[in-house]
């Protein structure tokens, strides 16, 4: 069985409703399930630590997932046009795996939600797919193969699955080509880890 680990943060539910969608599409694919992780917030001054395991949603993701994983995907909102701290945060925690070369050759995809259109979806992509490289990971985008990306008027890019949440705390769902991306994203990724395995 090939596990794809499935690593996001969230605020207010839109990548995390993206992540859902992501699992959806690697459980698809037979031989391949999902495990879905988020890493937990991060502030300039740390009064009192985040409890070890969140109150709700998927629980945090440790070294230990990476290590054993046979895929990767990476999910944030975009701040500034980049990966949110808590992400980057957890990132810069893996420099043990980064010596053992223990995420060498394994297939890796992202994803991203923005309050606007043009909201920085693409360079968050990019600034998740730099340590990635680093790592050694085989990077996945989306084909144009997909029809939903030729279709979509609000997220969707070939960098990866991408959503136009709206501005506030009460974000819109995807829509139908934003669902099918992520879906088709998770399913690539599940695909090429079974191919690699094999």
């Amino acid at each position: 069985m090939a596990e794809i680990l499935v690593v996001y943060y969230s605020r207010h539910g839109s990548t995390a409703a993206l992540a859902r969608q992501v699992c959806r599409g690697v459980e698809s694919v037979r031989g391949a399930q999902s495990r879905l992780r988020s890493v937990p917030p991060v502030a300039p001054v740390t009064q009192v630590a985040s409890p070890p395991v969140p109150e709700e949603g998927a629980p945090y993701a440790e070294t230990r997932d990476l290590r054993e994983c046979a895929g990767l995907i990476l999910g944030s909102p975009t701040r500034f046009g980049n990966m949110a701290a808590a992400l980057k945060h957890f990132v810069d925690s893996t420099s043990d795996l980064w010596m053992s070369g223990a995420l060498v050759g394994k297939p890796a995809a992202v994803f991203t939600s923005t309050g606007t259109l043009h909201g920085g979806q693409e360079s968050t992509l990019l600034s998740m797919m730099l340590p990635l490289l680093h790592h050694g990971m085989l990077l996945l985008g989306l084909p144009y193969t997909e029809a939903e990306l030729a279709a979509t008027s609000a997220g969707g890019t070939p960098y990866g699955a991408s959503h136009v949440s709206g501005m506030g705390s009460k974000p819109r769902p995807p829509n139908k080509e934003e669902a099918a991306l992520c879906f088709a994203l998770g399913r690539r990724v599940a695909e090429v880890a079974l191919k690699l395995q094999a």
